[in-house]
């Protein structure tokens, strides 16, 4: 099994994976408008595969086979501020 990745042209770090190259047709249209206009990435041969940066390999073959598609979101900013101050216990709101 190949499948195809593509970046989004709306989102920052949002990637989606389809099983034929240039098929869109079981991604929502919804999701194709927030997406933009896809830009291919590469060809992707799942059988190789042992593991994926970002991406939970088996969440991804499990939804190319139910859903036909899958969407990786990027992950959430880490707010180094607040992590510095949950770490050295300093209140999260700063004294007015």
């Amino acid at each position: 099994m190949i499948c195809a990745v593509y970046k989004s042209s709306k989102k920052a770090e949002t990637y989606l994976y389809v099983n034929k190259r240039d098929d869109f047709s079981s991604v929502p249209q919804p999701l194709m408008d927030i997406f933009g206009v896809p830009k291919f990435v590469m060809l992707l041969p799942m059988i190789k595969l042992t593991k994926l940066a970002n991406v939970d390999l088996n969440k991804l073959k499990s939804e190319l086979d139910e859903k036909g598609f899958f969407l990786q979101l990027p992950p959430p900013e880490e707010d180094l501020l607040k992590q510095h101050r949950k770490d050295n216990g300093l209140d999260a709101n700063p004294i007015k």
